[in-house]
């Protein structure tokens, strides 16, 4: 029995050494990887036989990765949190709602206004109507919220019902450009073979990114309606539309990449349902808010009127 005991002890060990080796094998691992499969993408290799070599460690890398980020991340992130709620802006961040979603608004600002100027470059290096589009789209998008922010330097949430529901109203009808924008990045992408690329692993990365900002845009619309602040949820409503776009742009990169084989009738198909689904959400959202708003304005003059 005794014997039993300790072969199951070694064994155990084996396999601890190898799910868990020292950090600097990880590490060199990583960096191979990662190296290998950009050159297996870029050279074309994925069928060769060496490539399936680099697949199996790559997930064995992953794997192992997977397991060290699983029981070590968590300890780590409560020491974080806790660090980053014992300062006063940590604080503020994580406790005042108002402050966190005026940050949002601030980093993606600099954002939109970053993408207008790469593709207002990019327009007259390449001469191309797309990325006028693209530009108009982005500039619309900082609009909107520099018109938020604007608002929010001279107002506190919650102290100006009227003043709140106006510019969600004034937003709200500019968010109905963007349907326009829209329509046109659409017959770009349909009839001048115009739309977005990404090579390689890049792509991966890509469809992470867009996926989790959608599910965190959508999680934000429902979470910050039980605020009442009608700036606040169109903040969120102008991040929401904004990963949909995002989300035909990677329809169209996916389709670029992995649908060679399919005919370009069902490519236009999917493309303009897509199109045409993401114009109907932006169009009821921002009706949404335009009609609740204005409901409500008329209640509050109402009330004023029989005082």
């Amino acid at each position: 029995m005794r014997q039993t005991n300790n072969d199951r002890k070694e064994v155990n060990k084996s396999w601890k050494k190898w799910l868990f080796p020292p950090v600097w094998i990880i590490l060199l691992l990583t960096v191979v990887c990662a190296a290998a499969l950009v050159t297996v993408f870029i050279k074309h290799l994925e069928t060769h036989p060496v490539a399936y070599v680099v697949y199996v460690v790559s997930f064995y890398t992953i794997s192992v990765l997977s397991l060290a980020f699983g029981t070590t991340f968590p300890r780590e992130l409560k020491r974080v949190k806790e660090w980053f709620f014992g300062t006063k802006y940590g604080n503020q961040y994580m406790t005042d709602v108002v402050f966190k979603n005026q940050l949002s608004l601030y980093a993606t600002l600099a954002v939109n206004l970053l993408y207008v100027a790469v593709n207002t470059v990019m327009y007259f290096l390449y001469d191309s109507m797309w990325f006028v589009i693209l530009a108009v789209y982005y500039g619309i998008l900082a609009l909107m919220r520099f018109l938020l922010l604007r608002y929010k330097a001279k107002h506190e949430i919650g102290s100006n019902r009227m003043g709140e529901l106006h510019r969600a109203v004034l937003c709200s009808s500019i968010l109905l450009l963007v349907n326009i924008v829209l329509s046109g990045a659409v017959l770009m992408i349909l009839y001048a073979e115009k739309g977005f690329f990404y090579h390689g692993i890049l792509i991966y990365v890509v469809a992470l990114y867009t996926f989790y900002i959608t599910v965190y845009a959508i999680v934000n619309v429902v979470k910050y309606r039980k605020y009442n602040s009608p700036v606040m949820l169109t903040a969120k409503i102008i991040a929401l539309s904004a990963a949909l776009v995002s989300m035909l742009s990677l329809e169209t990169a996916m389709l670029s990449e992995f649908g060679a084989e399919m005919a370009e009738t069902e490519k236009r198909v999917l493309i303009a349902a897509t199109g045409g689904g993401v114009s109907v959400a932006v169009v009821l959202m921002s009706s949404f808010m335009i009609v609740r708003s204005v409901k409500e304005m008329k209640a509050i003059r109402n009330t004023e009127n029989k005082e």
